[in-house]
C-alpha cells in the first residue's frame, strides 16, 4: 500500500494555508487557502474534511517559534490549534503534528516576488506558499 499524503496548515489571523504532498511524499504543492469564519469549530472541521478529501494520513501544522527558538504568544495558540484540531482528525486515524515554521511566509514571500506574483494575486497564495515551504521542509527532514 502507498504510503497517505501529507497536508500542512500555515495557520494565520484572517486565512489558513494549505499544501499537500505528492504520493511519493517527496514533493510539497500549494493546494488552498481557507479563509476563517470566526468559528474555530467550523474552520478545524473544514481542515479535516480537506484532510480527508487528500487522503492525508498526516497533518503538519506550522509552529511560529521566535528566531531565537522560543515559544511566544503565536507558538503557543498554534500548539492549542494544533491540539484541537488532532482531537478532531484522531476519529478518522489522520495523525496531527507540529514543525518550526520560522521564516516560511518569508521564503513564499520572496519566491512569489521573484517569480512576478504583486498585489491581491500574491495575497490570495502567499499563505498556502508558506504551507508548502512547512510541508517541504518537513518532508526533506524525514
Amino acid at each position: 500500500m502507498a504510503a497517505r499524503r501529507v497536508m500542512a496548515v500555515d495557520l494565520g489571523e484572517r486565512r489558513i494555508g494549505v499544501a499537500v504532498s505528492d504520493s511519493a511524499l517527496a514533493l510539497a504543492v500549494p493546494h488552498a487557502t481557507v479563509e476563517r469564519s470566526g468559528d474555530p469549530a467550523a474552520d478545524r472541521a473544514a481542515l479535516a474534511a480537506l484532510a480527508e478529501e487528500l487522503g492525508a494520513g498526516r497533518v503538519v501544522v506550522g509552529l511560529p517559534l521566535g528566531l531565537d527558538g522560543r515559544r511566544g504568544r503565536a507558538a503557543r495558540a498554534a500548539e492549542e490549534e494544533a491540539r484541537a484540531l488532532g482531537e478532531v482528525l484522531a476519529a478518522r486515524g489522520i495523525g496531527v503534528e507540529t514543525f518550526d515554521e520560522r521564516l516560511t511566509t518569508v521564503s513564499a514571500e520572496r519566491a512569489l516576488g521573484a517569480a512576478g506574483t504583486r498585489g491581491r494575486a500574491r495575497r490570495r497564495v502567499v499563505d498556502q506558499s508558506a504551507a508548502a515551504v512547512l510541508l517541504q521542509a518537513w518532508l526533506d527532514g524525514r
